[in-house]
């Protein structure tokens, strides 16, 4: 089964600027997440889309990758399920002319 969380949006303090640190700024979060569901057993999308929101707005990463890596570890903690996810994280308003995103994946099979 696949879960798609896209365009998750909130603030949060992301960067390594002065500006960065001390005012939050727009985020936008996609995630994708594959599991084996059953009907016993499944990932509460809800769930996962609010655990994203709470740890990037507690993390003030300086950098996204950071952002990236404790989110796949506390995501795959949490939700022990998943077998594999992509997470994509923009900064939509950083620059005047585009929206800057890191993406990676992690494997857990």
């Amino acid at each position: 089964m696949r879960i798609r969380i896209e365009s998750l949006s909130f603030e949060a303090v992301l960067g390594i600027l002065a500006h960065e640190r001390t005012t939050p700024q727009r985020i936008l979060v996609d995630a994708t997440i594959d599991y084996s569901y059953t009907p016993e057993s499944f990932i509460d999308y809800a769930k996962v889309a609010k655990h994203i929101e709470k740890v990037m707005q507690e993390g003030a990463f300086h950098l996204i990758e950071e952002a990236l890596e404790t989110l796949f570890s506390t995501l795959k903690k949490n939700f022990p399920k998943i077998e594999t996810i992509k997470i994509t994280i923009c900064k939509p308003d950083i620059l005047p002319n585009c929206r800057v995103c890191v993406e990676d994946f992690r494997s857990f099979l």
